[in-house]
């Protein structure tokens, strides 16, 4: 999912603010150094998640290529996703 910039932000202060107003997190410095440190966090792990998704594709397709004729019954859907899987574990990305 590719969300912009402005989107995350908004994300961002509204993780802050449910985890101050629960309690579980006290900020010592800046609450707006808090929000970007969380802002830095999400972007991140969307970006890492894209990088996942375009090697997953590109290993895919290298896989069906290779395989020529017997590719035809394959469903490339579930295939990439195991890819995907697999290359989450290696990377220790949570999707």
């Amino acid at each position: 999912m590719r969300l912009k910039d402005d989107q995350i932000r908004r994300l961002a202060e509204k993780v802050y603010n449910d985890l101050h107003a629960d309690g579980l997190i006290s900020v010592r410095g800046e609450r707006s150094a808090a929000i970007e440190g969380i802002f830095s966090a999400i972007r991140q792990n969307f970006d890492a998640e894209q990088t996942l998704e375009r090697d997953a594709e590109r290993l895919l397709d290298e896989t069906i290529a290779s395989m020529g004729r017997g590719a035809a019954d394959i469903d490339r859907r579930r295939m990439l996703k195991m890819i995907k899987d697999k290359l989450a574990k290696e990377r220790k990305i949570v999707l």
